[in-house]
């Protein structure tokens, strides 16, 4: 890191005001989660049957039920439209370390009038140019099919934009002969594998043969540093994480650092 750079760095960091303490209020979340097409939403918008084949899908591992997705499809786009939605995009993880969107309109023309629509096929698969992601040399870029797939246990949420707002629908993204292109399929592979070596284990103790729920917990430390020293650092910005410079300061060696003042 540039000396001058860091110099300045520490003085516009330095220089930076600190916001009093807020004035209380009291807590409000009733608006918390009310983009997100939950269980009470498919609860409310789906017919009875439907919302029941679509849980046991969600909440039991069964095999999604095709018939239903047309139902699930209408559903998702009246709600998504009542809260300003006018497109739909199959979102997902490609192995860029971002996230990627392939934007489609709910508006289609029939003859000479405009209509919303929205398809069981749209909401299942969506096919976006998979030449514009890595793919581990997988494939030439003349082969270069991929698609999405919907993830009916990851919630459709709305995402709202200075254009308006996007019905954003979770998907795996694979190509043709089923190889990994994205980081959510690795995800439920194994969330599939370690679910099914789990439930044998409970059969041998004698247990209900139940979902089983597997959980990532996040790292329990964290290193947050100013923006505008990460601009500074290429190992950051190529790998986000640190390759090269000074040890730190202080190792684990003590434990006072744990719970020190801020």
């Amino acid at each position: 890191m540039n000396g001058e750079k860091r110099y300045e760095v520490l003085k516009a960091v330095a220089e930076l005001k600190v916001d009093g303490p807020c004035a209380p209020a009291a807590a409000d979340i009733t608006g918390y989660g009310e983009d997100v097409f939950d269980l009470e939403a498919m609860r409310k918008h789906l017919p009875k049957a439907v919302f029941e084949k679509l849980q046991a899908t969600i909440e039991q591992g069964k095999a999604l039920d095709p018939a239903i997705a047309g139902d699930v499809a209408h559903a998702m786009k009246e709600w998504a439209i009542s809260r300003g939605a006018t497109s739909y995009t199959h979102w997902f993880q490609p192995l860029t370390g971002n996230t990627a969107e392939k934007h489609d309109s709910f508006l289609e023309t029939d003859g000479c009038r405009a209509i919303l629509s929205f398809s069981g096929k749209n909401l299942i698969l969506g096919e976006p140019d998979a030449s514009s992601f890595p793919s581990g040399g997988l494939r030439s870029t003349f082969e270069a099919r991929g698609y999405t797939a919907w993830d009916p246990t990851s919630p459709a949420f709305i995402k709202r934009h200075g254009n308006g707002a996007t019905l954003c629908i979770p998907t795996a993204f694979c190509s043709y002969t089923g190889e990994a292109l994205d980081r959510k399929t690795p995800l439920l592979r194994s969330i599939q594998a370690l679910s099914g070596a789990t439930k044998k284990l409970m059969k041998c103790f004698g247990l209900p043969d139940e979902k089983v729920t597997v959980t990532l917990g996040p790292e329990q430390e964290y290193f947050l540093i100013d923006k505008r020293f990460y601009l500074l650092r290429p190992d950051l910005l190529q790998t986000g994480r640190t390759l090269f410079g000074a040890p730190p300061a202080k190792h684990q060696q003590l434990e006072d650092h744990y719970f020190d003042t801020i």
